[in-house]
């Protein structure tokens, strides 16, 4: 089956006057007009990389001298929270495109990052992967002065409509997966269209056949300045961030849906003795309980972000007993995020009442999306990961999860 994709490769500046917040919430805005329309199709997500490309967000990441934004993770994390608000498929879009728009900077020459960031702000470029380090049947054959790639990938979020493609790949001799960045159409690729799940229907996220795929010597990443640092290992600490930012828009979204259908719609219980549902003391209860429980995860996750931003300013200069701090930090706020994220995602219909479950509202869409993407990586090892470092002061080990 064959996919029509608009691929603009255009680059786009974003006007000096404009506030980053302000486009996410215009962007956020004009998607959430079809949230559930494009939930109900599934399918590619042409309208959301489209959206995406014509903010000028796509090179954030890029540092201004390479004609980037040169923004914050801080600002970074705050718009994929946004996003998250109206479409978490999109946030997660996004939110990796992020991720792996930086990867050349991590594990990469100095030469590869310059190059690839430069591309990125040239040409409007959008990122994905083939990472997934738990799939190992693609393999790196040598051929010629590169390489083939052939077998599958899983998980590849939002590879079929991606500019540039970052993969990994076993290669004989070479204890660890090979990462490489190929062209999105290079000859040989296929989307599976295997994508059929309970939420997070608009990313993508399917498998991808690589059929004697041809890598240049050149596209294969590394090895990075200095590897005795722990800069290199940090792409994984990123990656718990922006799935905390998108759990916890998911969570902000659904409250204040939640919070406009009881002030509007919802009816007291007959026993409450009260007139409208906004006086029944259990339902101001338990906003209270669930809105300061927010708070939490999300200042925790600000400092977090905080603490990421530190660490990515230091460079090859970092740590290794930095970046486990960094780590743990970053799987708390996780740990946060998912927790209250699934209480607001679930009681919300305690708290709208039993006309909320029609389907014309559409309101499972918050659950089905956090319930989907919070499976990502286990909670309680998450947790076995922080209580480790109390305990035993250890820090988790570096890898894709951590």
């Amino acid at each position: 089956m064959t996919v029509a994709i608009d691929r603009n490769h255009s680059a786009i500046a974003l006007p000096p006057d404009r506030n980053l917040v302000t486009i996410a919430h215009e962007i956020a805005n004009h998607l959430s007009h079809t949230t559930h329309q494009r939930d109900a199709a599934a399918g590619i997500p042409n309208q959301e990389i489209q959206s995406l490309k014509a903010s000028g967000l796509l090179s954030l990441m890029v540092p201004q001298a390479y004609d980037g934004t040169g923004a914050s993770w801080l600002e970074a994390m705050d718009i994929v929270k946004i996003l998250a608000q109206a479409d978490s498929s999109a946030a997660q879009l996004y939110g990796y495109h992020l991720l792996l728009s930086v990867v050349p900077h991590l594990i990469g020459t100095a030469e590869q990052a310059a190059h690839t960031y430069r591309e990125t702000a040239q040409h409007n470029l959008f990122w994905a992967n083939a990472i997934n380090t738990r799939d190992m049947r693609l393999t790196l054959e040598p051929d010629a002065d590169g390489w083939r790639a052939s077998g599958v990938k899983t998980f590849c979020t939002g590879a079929v409509v991606s500019d540039r493609l970052i993969c990994a790949a076993t290669q004989l001799g070479n204890p660890l997966p090979a990462m490489f960045v190929i062209p999105a159409d290079r000859p040989g690729l296929t989307y599976n269209h295997d994508w059929e799940v309970l939420g997070q229907r608009r990313t993508a996220s399917g498998s991808f056949t690589f059929a004697n795929v041809r890598v240049e010597a050149a596209e294969i990443l590394g090895p990075p300045p200095n590897l005795e640092s722990a800069f290199p290992t940090i792409l994984g600490v990123g990656g718990l961030l922006v799935l905390s930012s998108i759990f916890l828009g998911i969570a902000e979204g659904a409250l204040a849906t939640s919070l406009t259908y009881t002030q509007t719609q919802a009816r007291p219980w007959e026993t409450a003795k009260v007139e409208k549902a906004t006086d029944d003391p259990y339902t101001l209860r338990r906003y209270g309980e669930l809105w300061a429980q927010l708070q939490g995860a999300i200042a925790c996750t600000q400092q977090a972000t905080t603490q990421f931003q530190q660490a990515w300013e230091k460079g090859q200069a970092l740590t290794h007993e930095e970046r486990g701090e960094v780590a743990i930090a970053a799987a708390a706020a996780k740990a946060l995020s998912i927790q209250i994220g699934l209480a607001i995602t679930n009681q919300m219909f305690d708290l709208m009442g039993a006309r909320s479950v029609t389907n014309q509202y559409g309101f499972d869409l918050y659950w089905r999306n956090l319930r989907t993407l919070t499976l990502h990586d286990p909670l309680d090892y998450k947790l076995c990961d922080i209580g480790n470092w109390v305990v035993n002061g250890t820090a988790p080990v570096p890898s894709s999860y951590a």
